[in-house]
């Protein structure tokens, strides 16, 4: 059996959400600093986005829910970007996490990556690596 790189970046990323989302469930205090203020119900909001994170991790891993959990964290990347600017602006330093710009500026930067990510892993685009086929 032939491991392709599409399958060890689904791997990966489904781990990446896994870990993310229990970790959203388990120990939310982190993430509920960061939720911006105009999002209602910010304990019910990180839990919500944990299970989501989940669901999108096992998602990825199913062939017939591929695209759909791929397509869906790509979106929800995009979703989450308010916070992760409200952490790197605005927030007291969350003890699990970094402080600095040497941290924040490199997590706002990469985060299209982490859309292009799921969406690769979704098979819904091949680029970089379908190019001049």
């Amino acid at each position: 059996m032939r491991i392709t790189r599409p399958a060890v970046m689904r791997l990966l990323m489904a781990a990446f959400y896994l870990v993310a989302g229990v970790l959203h469930i388990v120990a939310p205090a982190g993430f509920v600093l960061i939720v911006p203020d105009a999002v209602p119900w910010p304990e019910t909001t990180v839990m919500v986005t944990g299970l989501c994170e989940i669901a999108g991790a096992a998602g990825l891993m199913t062939k017939r829910l591929r695209r759909a959990a791929g397509i869906a964290l790509a979106a929800y990347a995009v979703c989450v970007f308010p916070a992760n600017i409200k952490h790197a602006l605005f927030t007291a330093p969350v003890a699990a996490l970094p402080a600095g710009w040497w941290y924040h500026g490199p997590r706002l930067t990469l985060q299209p990556l982490l859309v292009w990510w799921a969406l690769y892993c979704a098979e819904v685009t091949e680029w970089p690596f379908g190019a001049g086929r």
